[in-house]
């Protein structure tokens, strides 16, 4: 039995259009850019405070 063929008929699961494409395409784009702004955001803040974000009182 071959697993790699595709699903005839009813069975084929959820069929995007190309417009849904871009859009889910669009989406995970902005989420990446997101997540990179906040990592670069982090990096540079922990850079500014310096070593004083070690310091902190018992």
């Amino acid at each position: 039995m071959d697993d790699n063929k595709k699903p005839q008929g009813k069975d084929q699961g959820i069929v995007l259009t190309e417009a849904q494409q871009r859009a889910r395409r669009s989406r995970s784009v902005a989420i990446a850019v997101a997540l990179l702004v906040l990592v670069v955001l982090f990096y540079v803040m922990t850079l500014v405070k310096g070593p004083a974000v070690l310091v902190r009182p018992l």
